[in-house]
């Protein structure tokens, strides 16, 4: 073999070898190509977990403004009254006279509804109505109990509170978040929109999962029951029930994770 032939063979293997390092850095690559995809899925599919969860909304939660003020004021028994409501389990308080239209029981035995300044010692748990303080606290969904004193004044405007036991599976949680998100906005009187729906864990609570409005509270054990709809859709900003028919449920106090 003479010397061109050789270099000419020399050099054609010198080429096999810089192609199969091509393909080989190509196929490198290509592998890592499709680890990054996988990852940012991965990262995409926990980001709409975590939102689906919080039913939307800013992960950024301040809790409303504690109250203080010395010992609790105690609040008079809560007077039950006959069921009318038309949905099964609903416990129904005297409420005559606040609002005005109701004829829900004798009105020297109705929650009161005067603003304190102080901490109030409840007689229903959690609490559907009574004395509370003057600054509401902005609807939505909170993963910590809140103060009762504000929760009560969102019912007075018109809201549902719906509170659940700190144990409750979080997968039921979720599903509580996730109804509590499908609710429909709503800005009564030309408030600013709200979907009047409170969603907080309560401990203490006399079942797993607890509908209170002002003077009516419904006992679940299920987050698909289909009677929390029925009552959320029957209490929630009702001009029948609600004893400040187009207050609001924003600009008061905290941060939700939702709203």
């Amino acid at each position: 073999m003479g010397k061109a032939q050789r270099e000419r063979t020399a050099r054609q293997k010198l080429e096999q070898v810089r192609a199969r390092q091509r393909a080989a850095a190509r196929r490198r690559k290509a592998i890592i190509g499709i680890v990054a995809g996988v990852g940012v899925a991965a990262l995409i599919a926990v980001i709409a977990v975590a939102v689906i969860a919080t039913g939307g909304g800013s992960s950024h939660e301040v809790m409303p403004a504690g109250v203080g003020g010395g010992a609790p004021a105690a609040q008079a028994a809560a007077v039950t009254v006959p069921n009318t409501t038309g949905i099964a389990g609903v416990v129904a308080y005297d409420t005559a006279g606040w609002p005005a239209s109701s004829h829900n029981g004798s009105a020297n035995q109705a929650l009161g509804h005067t603003h304190v300044s102080g901490p109030v010692q409840y007689s229903v748990t959690p609490p559907v109505g009574g004395n509370h303080n003057a600054t509401w606290m902005n609807c939505g969904v909170y993963d910590k109990p809140v103060p009762a004193e504000r929760a009560v004044h969102n019912l007075e405007h018109g809201a549902v509170w719906i509170t659940y036991q700190p144990s409750l599976p979080q997968s039921e949680v979720n599903q509580l978040r996730a109804f509590s998100g499908r609710q429909t906005v709503l800005s009564p009187g030309g408030t600013s929109g709200s979907r009047y729906v409170d969603l907080t864990p309560y401990p203490g609570l006399p079942a797993p999962i607890v509908a209170s409005s002002w003077g009516f509270q419904l006992r679940l054990t299920s987050p698909t029951d289909p009677r929390l709809q029925e009552f959320v859709s029957k209490f929630r900003v009702s001009r029948q029930y609600s004893p400040e028919y187009g207050g609001p449920c924003t600009g008061g106090t905290g941060t939700p994770l939702s709203s």
